[in-house]
C-alpha cells in the first residue's frame, strides 16, 4: 500500500485533531504526518483532518469549520473532525461490528464532537478527557515544539481508544452472556452466571423479575447479590434477610443454617458461601423472607 500523507493543522491541538490521527494509526501502515495550514499541502494530501474547510468523506477531507458545518446526529450533537472520521472508519477500526463502533461514538466520539462544537448540554461537568488532551500542548513558560507534544498526545489518545474498544466490546459479549442466563433461569427471581459478566445493565433492560444474581467468584466461593431497582442505585428489589446484615462464619452459619455461609455484607446486598449449593439456599431464604 502506498505511504499515505494526513494532513492536520498545526499549532494548539485539540481531543478531535489527536484522537482522529489516533484512531487513523489503529488501521493504516506508517503514514506521514504533515501539521500544517499551507493550503498546498493540505491540497496534495491523502486524508485532511481539521482543516481545510471541506467535509468530503470520499476525497478523504474531515473537516468541519466550513460554514453550515459537517453535519449533527440524530441527537443534535454536531460532528468534529474525529466524529467524521469515525463514521468513516470507525466500523473498520472495531474489526467490522457495528454494534461495537456505536458503543463507542455513544460513550467516547460523541461527547469529544459535542465539547469540541460547544455542544455541552448534557456533557459531565469536570474534567474531561477533551481537557485532558488539550494539557498535552505546550504552556508558554515550557520550551517543547507543539508537533512534538502532538505525537505524545496521539500516543495516549491510542491507548484511550483501544480500551474504549476493549470494553465495549466486552459490554456487548457480556450483554449476551446475561440475556442467554436469564432466559435459562429456572426461577426468574435468581439468574445464575458461570463466571462473573457485568450484568446490571442488561438484567434492567431485559428482566422486571430479576432479584438475585449468583455467580462465582474469582477466588472460588459463590456470592448471591441483589438487583438494584436502576443501575448505581443503593436500593435493591429485594435486600437480602436484614438478620444476615454484618455477620459471617459462625455466626452467619448459626443464623442460616448453612454450614459454609461465608459473609454478609452490612449493607445486606452481597454474600456469599463456599459451595454453589449454599449459595442457592441463600436466594431460597432471602426470597422466603
Amino acid at each position: 500500500m502506498t505511504n499515505k500523507i494526513i494532513a492536520t493543522h498545526n499549532g494548539n491541538f485539540h481531543a478531535d485533531d489527536v484522537f482522529s490521527v489516533a484512531a487513523l494509526k489503529s488501521i493504516f501502515p506508517p503514514f506521514t504526518l504533515i501539521r500544517t495550514r499551507n493550503l498546498d499541502k493540505i491540497a496534495k494530501a491523502d486524508i485532511v483532518i481539521d482543516v481545510g474547510g471541506e467535509y468530503d468523506a470520499d476525497a478523504g477531507r474531515f473537516d468541519h469549520h466550513q460554514r453550515g458545518g459537517a453535519g449533527e446526529r440524530e441527537n443534535g450533537i454536531p460532528y468534529s473532525s474525529f466524529g467524521l472520521i469515525w463514521q468513516k472508519y470507525g466500523v473498520e477500526i472495531c474489526g467490522g461490528s457495528k454494534d461495537i463502533a456505536h458503543a463507542v461514538d455513544t460513550g467516547l466520539v460523541s461527547t469529544i464532537d459535542a465539547i469540541d462544537c460547544g455542544h455541552v448540554t448534557g456533557v459531565s461537568e469536570g474534567v474531561s478527557l477533551s481537557q485532558t488532551i488539550s494539557m498535552f500542548n505546550p504552556t508558554w513558560q515550557e520550551d517543547a515544539h507543539f508537533d512534538d507534544c502532538f505525537d505524545e498526545a496521539v500516543e495516549f489518545a491510542s491507548h484511550v481508544l483501544s480500551r474504549f474498544i476493549a470494553s465495549a466490546n466486552g459490554g456487548i459479549s457480556a450483554r449476551e452472556i446475561v440475556a442467554k442466563a436469564i432466559e435459562n433461569a429456572e426461577d426468574p427471581r435468581v439468574i445464575v452466571l458461570e463466571k462473573y459478566t457485568p450484568w446490571k445493565r442488561t438484567v434492567h433492560d431485559l428482566s422486571e423479575r430479576a432479584l438475585y444474581m449468583i455467580y462465582p467468584s474469582q477466588t472460588g466461593q459463590w456470592r448471591i447479590q441483589t438487583v438494584p431497582v436502576e443501575p448505581g442505585s443503593f436500593e435493591d428489589r429485594k435486600p437480602l434477610p436484614s438478620t444476615w446484615a454484618g455477620l459471617s462464619d459462625g455466626e452467619l452459619q448459626q443464623v442460616t443454617g448453612i454450614k459454609d455461609a461465608m459473609f454478609c455484607h452490612n449493607g445486606l446486598f452481597i454474600a456469599g458461601a463456599e459451595s454453589f449449593e449454599s449459595t442457592m439456599r441463600m436466594a431460597t431464604i432471602a426470597l422466603s423472607d
